[in-house]
């Protein structure tokens, strides 16, 4: 049984995707619809959003990395940076969908706002995409 898990087949599949989407929807709507984050996005520099960013690409690979490849990540490091990236990817992508559904980004209007307050949403639903992606 112990085997089977460790064993587990490392690709990125369309059950992974969907995992990863409602794993992000967990924690990205209770976070990306409170004022607190609206005002944080226009009030911190860009360089703590680069921070936050690099945080969030760290923990997602931290938990990969134990779940997923911890023995075999030289043999599948491709397959590892697949997964890590399209963890964020699509997790970025549900947020801004979930903001943009109640106004709060814009491709117009303060974009860089709008790309700060999504960076800052998508570190915790990436880790909850990352737990997700888990779950059987």
């Amino acid at each position: 049984m112990i085997s089977k898990i460790k064993n587990k087949a490392p690709g990125f599949f369309l059950h992974d995707l969907i995992q990863v989407i409602v794993g992000a929807t967990i924690l990205a709507i209770p976070v990306g619809f409170t004022q607190e984050v609206w005002e944080l996005s226009i009030e911190l520099p860009f360089f703590n959003i680069i921070g936050i960013f690099i945080t969030s690409i760290m923990f997602i690979s931290v938990f990969t990395y134990y779940h997923y490849h911890n023995v075999s990540v030289k043999k599948n490091w491709k397959v590892f940076v697949k997964r890590v990236s399209l963890t964020y990817v699509f997790s970025f992508a549900t947020v801004c969908v979930l903001l943009g559904l109640i106004d709060k980004v814009s491709l117009y209007q303060n974009l860089i706002v709008s790309l700060k307050m999504a960076v800052i949403v998508t570190l915790p639903a990436s880790m909850s995409a990352a737990v997700a992606d888990t779950i059987k």
